[in-house]
């Protein structure tokens, strides 16, 4: 048994490349930051230890830090994580600006001590030598605002602030507003996580620190002033605050609300006086309060304009009348048409065209031969304003349009200028006039409507020639594919390369419908679609001729399509054909392995056998290789069928069967030659002693008893074995050689007392 062992560990040793183990998953952080993005595009497996330094778990957000490495995880965990929490991380690495991991499970390890966070420069931060690391700095607040989550909804401060020179933006997991104004121009310290700002496609445009609190923010510095106590600046004196290179002072400015998009901007009058002001707030500002304003000047396409501007509505009503105004009032160059722009205006024009697009409503109006656009902008992704329905006006109808003035990429002082009204809400648009009935385009819809009729008409008729064309064409498709697939089943082609062919028949007969075969107990064959939510699903089982289904074809057909009876039809005729060829397969699977197989032990019978040992010798010959080949004879077989019938015979022979195929090799191969005559082919072997070895081990096989219907039958075999080439060289020569050997030892052992030629009443009653 020691040798059959050692031999087996051999033959394991000879053979390192059967089975490709998995690829062990990285343990350390700083394993996994040293990928490429090549590298981590393959998905590898990682299970590490790390700290917590930020988490954001509505957004799936988790940063870790170990010493000086960092990465990002992405993560959908239920923990609670807090800074400082020492977690074990397993997933895998994904390619992005960076390699990041995708956290798979995420396990709470315990609770210790932050990184230190280390300081850093801005040429640190944009060079990314600091990327998901911690990092203080300090900084100067330029804007604070509370702006709800892109993706959750969920409100956050956000701050804009100067570092070394040089913007960089923070985002505070925090909503409390009372904290606000006592951030704006104040010099802080901030400790967070640094990140990249990243357009779409993953080029970093910026600096963003992820701040897990604002105890993360502690003030070093306020400013000497409160900036709402600033004194009112006359819109016109605006410029006297404006300096370069981020010196620029905060500016304060009140005026009345004239247009407000939450999130982008909004434009206070006073007087003849108009200014455009940029920022982030999404409160809810109300058109026609007073309100101040308060940020830093700037210069944009040669107007001045607020930026980074937070805003306080008094709630004290003070609108402003809109004048009405020409086309030429509006246009002309010069310093008449710049001092209405963002004016709150009105104009008169007859609609020429309206069309909805992604992010704004636009009706084109004409007036004195000249064309300007009425814009309504949507509201953001991020505004809680639902989007209205787009105001239907008749075109040529005469409306009156108030809102505010607008320039169209044009300089004001080198002459005529294009511009558009920017609206607040459809109130904005009055009907003047209703379009007349009798006019150009009536005549023109009368004449067209007589053609599309003629048109109509004439094409109903082609389609209705081309229908019965395609028609005839598609049913002689499918008879030929049927056809196809009669002679495949005729010919005994795969059985899996029928179904294939089957459900294309049914998905042509339901005009693409996706469609799949899952055979019973079997393979899933077909085409089924990625997404089912969206389809409704057909079936239809597969008959046996036993009564028994054979399996069930499936189509995926668009919910909005109603039932059809052609989809019955396409179901049926795809089963018919499935049920005719399961059944032939299995008809012929059955047939060949009746042809090769012995129906009572089912191992390989003579047929099998002697087919194989042509192939090993055609193939010892082309490689000079050898085998072996043991011939096997059951001893005192006859008595057992005398003693005890036929049947226990046979369950005998299948014991028999099944223990010496315990003894053999994977590549090793058992076949019954008739009665109780047995051969095993040995392939791979080196000499004589390795077809020996088996062959004692047959033997050996027989030394327990087979319980056989509550009798213990004690039984024995006789073995000879033969090698090629050294005893013969074709395949009768090697089981005549065998067998004679088999005789040969079977004659030793009567001679030598081992075993008697013919068992007595008393030696079956010791067999049973």
């Amino acid at each position: 048994m020691k040798r059959a062992v050692a031999l087996f560990a051999m033959l394991a040793g000879c053979m390192p490349g059967v089975c490709a183990a998995s690829p062990a998953p990285l343990t350390t952080l700083r394993a996994i930051a040293a990928l490429t993005n090549a590298q981590a595009s393959r998905h590898v497996p990682v299970s590490f230890e790390a700290t917590v330094t930020y988490f954001r778990g509505y957004d799936a957000d988790l940063f870790v830090q170990e010493a000086d490495t960092a990465i990002y995880v992405h993560t959908a965990t239920g923990l609670k994580l807090v800074p400082g929490d020492q977690v074990l991380v397993r997933g895998t690495t994904h390619e992005s600006f960076r390699p990041f991991v995708d956290g798979k499970e995420v396990f709470r390890l315990g609770h210790g001590p932050l990184p230190r966070p280390e300081r850093a420069s801005i040429a640190q931060m944009v060079r990314a030598e600091t990327d998901c690391r911690l990092v203080t700095v300090r900084a100067f607040i330029r804007s604070a605002d509370i702006v709800p989550d892109s993706r959750s909804f969920v409100p956050a401060i956000y701050l804009r602030m100067i570092v070394d020179g040089q913007q960089v933006d923070a985002n505070v997991d925090s909503s409390d507003e009372n904290t606000l104004k006592d951030l704006l121009d104040a010099e802080v310290q901030i400790t967070g996580v640094v990140s990249g700002h990243f357009d779409n496609k993953m080029q970093q445009t910026g600096i963003l620190f992820h701040v897990q609190s604002l105890a993360d923010v502690k003030i070093l510095e306020r400013p000497g002033f409160d900036p709402w106590s600033l004194p009112v600046t006359p819109m016109d004196r605006m410029f006297t605050g404006y300096r370069v290179r981020d010196l620029t002072q905060r500016m304060r400015l009140e005026g009345t609300i004239t247009y407000y998009q939450p999130g982008a901007a909004l434009v206070l009058q006073e007087g003849s006086k108009s200014l455009w002001i940029q920022t982030d707030d999404y409160r809810p500002l109300r058109i026609g309060d007073r309100a101040t304003a308060i940020g830093f000047p700037d210069i944009e396409n040669g107007f001045l304009t607020l930026t980074r501007s937070e805003v306080r509505d008094s709630s004290l009503p003070a609108p402003i009348a809109p004048s009405l105004f020409a086309w030429r009032d509006l246009a002309s160059g010069g310093n008449l048409s710049a001092s209405h722009i963002f004016d709150l205006v009105s104009i008169e024009g007859q609609v020429v065209t309206e069309v909805r697009q992604a992010t704004q409503d636009e009706y084109v109006l004409e007036a004195g031969g000249h064309l300007f656009s009425a814009i309504l902008r949507h509201p953001g992704s991020l505004s809680r304003i639902p989007l209205l329905p787009m105001k239907q006006v008749p075109l040529g109808s005469r409306i009156r349009v108030t809102g505010i003035c607008m320039l169209a990429d044009a300089n004001p002082f080198n002459g005529d200028v294009p511009f558009n009204i920017l609206i607040r809400n459809f109130d904005d648009i009055a009907v003047v006039a209703r379009p007349p009935w009798l006019n150009v385009r009536h005549l023109m819809l009368l004449v067209g409507l007589l053609l599309s009729v003629v048109i109509a008409i004439g094409i109903r008729s082609w389609f209705l020639e081309r229908r019965v064309r395609h028609r005839t064409a598609a049913l002689a498709y499918l008879e030929r594919r049927r056809s196809r697939i009669l002679e495949a089943i005729n010919g005994s082609r795969p059985l899996s390369e029928i179904i294939e062919q089957i459900t294309e028949v049914v998905s042509f007969r339901l005009h693409g419908a996706a469609c799949w075969c899952e055979i019973a107990d079997g393979a899933r064959l077909g085409k089924p679609p990625l997404r089912i939510t969206s389809q409704r699903i057909i079936q239809h089982e597969i008959p046996g001729r036993s009564g028994a289904s054979l399996g069930t074809i499936y189509a995926a057909i668009h919910r909005l399509n109603r039932p059809r009876p052609e989809e019955s039809e396409a179901l049926s005729l795809g089963t018919n054909l499935a049920s005719l060829a399961i059944e032939t397969s299995r008809l012929y699977s059955d047939l060949v392995h009746r042809s090769e197989f012995d129906l009572l032990t089912d191992v390989p019978n003579r047929f099998s056998l002697e087919r194989n040992l042509e192939a090993l010798i055609h193939d010892c010959g082309q490689f000079a290789g050898i085998f072996g080949l043991i011939f096997i004879d059951l001893d005192r077989f006859k008595q057992v069928n005398d003693q005890f019938g036929h049947q226990v015979g046979d369950l005998y022979l299948q014991q028999a069967a099944l223990h010496m195929k315990r003894q053999l090799r994977p590549a090793d191969t058992l076949a019954r030659l008739g009665g109780d005559e047995f051969a095993v082919v040995v392939p791979a072997v080196r000499n004589r002693d390795d077809v020996e070895e088996i062959a004692l081990r047959l033997e050996r096989s027989f030394d327990e008893p087979f319980s056989i219907e509550g009798r213990e039958l004690h039984g024995s075999a006789s073995v000879g074995i033969a090698l090629y080439p050294d005893d013969a060289g074709t395949a009768d020569e090697l089981l005549s050689r065998a067998d004679a050997a088999m005789y040969a030892v079977k004659q030793s052992r009567h001679r030598g007392g081992q075993m008697p030629a013919e068992d007595s009443a008393q030696d079956l009653a010791h067999c049973a």
